[in-house]
């Protein structure tokens, strides 16, 4: 019995021992599946982070770095060596409250989901990033906050195409109203300037009344040429270069700098009457001396100061040349001078550079003095700046002068005004300009059916199609558009010659004009003497 018992025990605890040692066998193998998997789970993890495209960053629960992918290190300059195991300063300075206040670490401060918002970061090397910061918690076994995982995107380029992207949109807002306001401008001015014309032909030389209808007539051009420019600038066109003077434009430019500055800046000009006449494009001057001069105020806004500026001829010869491309001849040299506090060379090494500014935020984008030097530059001129700290700074811009072909366009600009005998269908709705436009077109010797309507119109032209040799329309009209009336006219009889007036238009191109018959453009308000030209290069 004892024998028996003995081995009964014995076996029972073999069994045992069997059934403790394959349980702990099948534990180990869990043990090591699972450290596989982890470990797998692990370089997969590692894997995707090395792999983002954007900076990752890891923190534990008190801040400091665990770990830190390649993309962070490209556009931050930090290594995970140098970093690990403690905090990295790279918050800009006003930045603390966002990043306080939205995430991030600390036992008592990392929040219980994801977090989004964007904010500003800073460079090893100083240089600030906008970015787009995104964060989550990480938690341990127990659903314990143990860490940060943050992922950190570089949206500066992003948000300075957005910030074009709405300038773009805002330039072409104001486009669209100065559109609108220059055609209810540009008919207002028509009859001022139609009738000056006449009157001015009318009064004999010796009249006290010429002088006045003089200013008037100059007065109503510059409106003109005003309405021109808004457009310009609003539309950012490709520019027009016209032979032209510039002491005008300077004078004009300067006066509406005086009234936006304060009289603690004194303003003298020298501007030399003899100087000669240039290729540009008038919108672009007035552009270069506006931008010269709101630098000059600027550097002497707190302490006032003197704003000088000049004009004058200069001969450059061979040896006097600034850039490689300018060509020795006689440039109209324009030098616009402050007293303010002036630059070092480092500084004046960068102002032509794009975005570069020295005022504070608000008061500039650093593109001023870029355009001015691409303006300049692309009329074969030259810019130079001589400044030293707390001697002020001068701007000397050169642009070369055309004397002879001005002479030759102010010989032909004496030309008699053609009229001629031909019958004209006039369109326009605004009554005053076409009593205006009747009488001018009568007095150069045609024959006149004028209507106000376009409907009219067509049916006057229907009744007698091989009345006409002309078509003068507005563009802008009730019920039918200029181009619209065109369109009809050339079904009825293909080939009639039409002359299209507008104060603006910018859908209307050359290539669709002669699709619909329209052998040329007239921009109001128009003077008699283009008026009679245009209507010759269309007939002939």
């Amino acid at each position: 019995v004892m024998i028996a018992n003995f081995m009964l025990i014995n076996t029972l605890i073999t069994l045992l021992v069997a059934v403790m040692l394959d349980s702990l066998k099948n534990a180990l193998t869990r043990e090591e599946n699972a450290a596989i998997e982890l470990k797998k789970k692990r370089e997969e993890l590692m894997a995707i982070f090395a792999a983002s495209p954007d900076p990752l960053l890891v923190y534990d629960s008190l801040g400091n770095v665990q770990y830190l992918n390649d993309a962070f290190t490209a556009t931050f300059g930090w290594i995970l060596n140098e970093v690990k195991g403690r905090k990295i300063s790279f918050i800009p300075e006003g930045q603390q409250k966002i990043s306080d206040k939205d995430c991030l670490t600390g036992p008592d401060k990392i929040k219980d989901t994801a977090v989004r918002f964007e904010t500003k970061r800073q460079t090893k090397d100083g240089k600030v990033l906008d970015v787009s910061l995104s964060a989550a918690p990480i938690k341990g076994n127990k659903g314990e906050k143990i860490g940060i995982v943050a992922n950190i995107k570089d949206i500066t380029k992003s948000k300075k195409i957005a910030i074009q992207l709405q300038q773009s949109q805002k330039m072409e807002s104001i486009g669209t109203l100065a559109g609108g306001i220059a055609h209810d401008f540009n008919n207002i001015l028509f009859p001022i300037v139609g009738y000056t014309e006449m009157l001015l032909e009318d009064i004999p030389e010796d009249s006290p009344f010429r002088e006045s209808l003089n200013q008037i007539y100059t007065s109503a051009l510059r409106a003109r040429s005003l309405v021109k420019q808004i457009l310009s600038f609003s539309r950012q066109e490709s520019s027009e270069l016209i032979l032209m003077k510039m002491q005008p434009i300077v004078k004009e430019s300067l006066k509406l700098i005086r009234s936006t500055i304060p009289t603690t800046i004194d303003i003298k000009l020298d501007i030399n009457p003899d100087c000669g006449v240039i290729k540009a494009d008038p919108t672009q001057i007035h552009q270069i001396v506006m931008n010269l001069a709101t630098n000059a105020y600027h550097a002497m806004e707190e302490i006032g100061g003197e704003l000088k500026v000049s004009l004058k001829e200069v001969e450059l010869g061979e040896y006097d040349i600034i850039t490689p491309d300018m060509a020795p001849g006689i440039y109209a040299c324009l030098t616009v001078a402050d007293t303010g506090k002036g630059m070092d060379k480092t500084l004046t090494d960068k102002i032509f550079d794009p975005f570069f500014t020295t005022k504070e935020k608000g008061k500039g984008t650093g593109m001023g003095l870029s355009v001015v030097h691409g303006i300049v530059t692309a009329m074969g001129g030259a810019i130079q700046v001589y400044s030293e700290p707390g001697e002020g700074t001068q701007f000397h811009v050169y642009l070369p002068v055309e004397k002879s072909l001005f002479e030759e366009q102010v010989t032909t600009s004496k030309a008699q005004i053609q009229g001629g005998i031909e019958q004209i269908l006039l369109v326009d709705d605004e009554q005053a300009i076409l009593k205006m436009e009747k009488r001018m077109l009568e007095r150069l010797g045609y024959q006149v059916t004028s209507r106000t309507s376009s409907l009219e119109a067509l049916e006057a032209f229907r009744a007698s199609p091989d009345r006409f040799d002309l078509v003068i329309t507005d563009m802008a009209m009730p019920n039918m558009s200029g181009d619209g009336l065109s369109v009809e006219l050339t079904k009825i009889r293909p080939g009639i010659s039409i002359l299209l007036c507008t104060g603006f238009s910018e859908n209307m191109s050359d290539k669709r004009a002669a699709s619909l018959g329209i052998k040329g453009f007239l921009f109001k308000p128009i003077v008699m003497k283009d008026l009679a030209q245009k209507i010759r290069e269309v007939l002939e």
